[in-house]
């Protein structure tokens, strides 16, 4: 039996900050993590040549560079060896069928340039402006506790900067759709063929509620922090961490499973994982879905029967894949900007991602699914042989269990087989092949990853959701992770729950892992304001 003053169970980006963050204030902490190394949906591996690096799963860092969490560590990390590659140029592109092409520069002025009208410059600056004058308090609610009096100064805040009119204007904003949003406040179509793509990345549609306040953000963290990738790959991100938290003297136990939280006297006195037990004196931080906290973690009759009833119905949102290209050169784009641009969706926009996003919520395979081109050899040409290049796709649009194929090309009788993998990489190159004709006498070898393969990695990736629950509206914000478990806090003192599953979602930020871990070593008279319901409050 080990003890510690924090047990961590889970090593993804929120597990990894908060053990980093308790660790720098002085607690003792013991991260436990399923699989044979930390990372979560962090790697990056040579998965198809020798010398090719490609960053497995995740690879953008903006929202974590922007965050609190990088605020907090990005000195300490960078002593460890953390280092990034971005740029102050042009930063994403969408490449349409018929070719038209519309890019985003660091610079909104430069971005808004290249719109047709001048209304819509105009109400592009504007929108940014309004984020930016309102972003404190804004940030403030996105990495906060929203069930808590700490929220109140935040709204005070909004309320001071624009009125009734402002905060109504950002609630109408969070209930409406990107589709809608853009349809209203723009004349051309610049805007929603570069940024509607990117509410895949939220694990929305061009149709789902808040997408209308997700664009501006959206927009805003592209122009402010670009798309940094760390250098020499992802991987490099877990060595700065591993190094971090060794000197730190927090305990890593990899290649064990967690098998029940430990609950004595109503708090969690830590977790039984792998034949032994790890005792936590202060705190247990789970980062697993709802799903797994309350239907197989925790003990039966630990937590209210209405718990358990909502885990049961939480839902999981539409599976992704991932392809990962080696080449002999770069890609030849018939548009030749695209040469330089680090991350390029081929959409049309609102129309045909929302289509792809459908027809995957059907269960079929989409006829034109959007596809992420990274091409992280721009900023960081040492990932490749001289010369060569990689294309790191990813697939936002695709049914967890196939039921069939829009396009009539597929048999998806058997699942996500081998055949039908490969069969659907097919199609995406060849849908790149359109705007870059010479690929495919440049591949030299792809690697697919499929919704199963994710599901298999990460268990928090449940039927290969890789976001950790649908994030549609009545599943997040003051809703993350359960309507009746709005919050990081549990029922159960001493036990916190971080990861994708909580406020504020998922993305590479730490968020929630922070926020935690900034709750426990802010003291008792903090952990006084964390109330779970009346007459009981958590021990920090």
């Amino acid at each position: 039996m080990a003890e510690a003053d924090a047990v961590v169970v889970g090593s993804g980006v929120n597990g990894l900050v908060a053990a980093a963050e308790l660790a720098l204030a002085g607690w003792s902490v013991i991260l436990v993590e399923r699989e044979p190394d930390i990372g979560g949906f962090i790697a990056t591996e040579e998965r198809t040549l020798p010398g090719y690096l490609h960053d497995t799963y995740s690879s953008w860092h903006p929202l974590f560079v922007s965050g609190p969490a990088y605020a907090r560590l990005g000195e300490p990390l960078r002593r460890h060896g953390l280092e990034y590659r971005n740029t102050d140029e042009w930063v994403i592109a969408s490449v349409a069928d018929d070719g038209r092409v519309t890019l985003a520069h660091r610079d909104p002025e430069r971005t808004a340039e290249g719109f047709a009208h001048d209304a819509d410059r105009a109400a592009y600056l504007a929108a940014l402006g309004l984020l930016g004058a309102d972003m404190e308090a804004i940030g403030g609610l996105m990495g906060g506790e929203l069930r808590s009096p700490a929220v109140l100064r935040h709204a005070v805040a909004l309320l001071r900067g624009g009125g009734r009119q402002g905060v109504e204007r950002w609630v109408r904003s969070v209930a409406t759709s990107g589709r809608g949003y853009l349809r209203a406040e723009f004349r051309g179509d610049e805007v929603d063929h570069l940024f509607a793509p990117w509410l895949l990345h939220a694990g929305l549609s061009p149709d789902h509620a808040s997408g209308g306040f997700l664009v501006t953000l959206f927009a805003a963290t592209l122009h402010g922090a670009g798309v940094p990738v760390v250098a020499g790959g992802a991987g490099r991100f877990l060595d700065a961490f591993r190094s971090l938290l060794t000197t730190t003297g927090v305990r890593v136990e990899t290649g064990t499973r967690v098998d029940r939280i430990l609950v004595e006297q109503g708090r969690a006195v830590g977790v039984a994982a792998g034949g032994r037990v790890f005792r936590a004196r202060r705190a247990v931080l789970a980062s697993v879905t709802p799903t797994a906290l309350y239907g197989t973690l925790l003990p039966e009759g630990s937590v209210r029967p209405e718990l358990r009833d909502e885990a049961r119905r939480f839902r999981y949102g539409r599976a992704a894949m991932q392809i990962h290209v080696a080449l002999s050169e770069p890609p030849g784009w018939r548009d030749a900007r695209l040469n330089t641009i680090p991350l390029v969706h081929l959409t049309d926009g609102s129309g045909s991602t929302g289509i792809a996003c459908a027809e995957a919520e059907a269960g079929l395979l989409p006829r034109r699914p959007t596809v992420v081109v990274g091409q992280q050899y721009v900023l960081d040409p040492g990932r490749v042989p001289p010369g060569a290049a990689t294309l790191w796709l990813q697939l936002q649009e695709v049914p967890s269990t196939p039921r069939g194929d829009a396009a009539g090309e597929l048999d998806t009788a058997q699942g996500w087989v081998p055949e039908l993998a490969r069969g659907y990489a097919d199609r995406v190159l060849n849908r790149i092949a359109r705007h870059a004709p010479d690929l495919p006498g440049k591949v030299l070898a792809v690697d697919v990853i499929a919704p199963p393969d994710l599901a298999r990695r990460n268990p928090n990736a449940v039927d290969g959701d890789p976001y950790g629950g649908s994030l549609e509206l009545d599943q997040s914000f003051v809703w993350r992770p359960l309507p009746a478990s709005g919050r990081h806090a549990t029922d159960i003192d001493g036990l916190w729950h971080i990861g994708a599953s909580t406020h504020p979602g998922a993305g590479l930020g730490g968020v929630s892992g922070h926020m935690v871990a900034t709750t426990l070593t802010r003291g008792p008279r903090f952990a006084r304001l964390t109330r779970l319901s009346p007459g009981r409050r958590v021990r920090g």
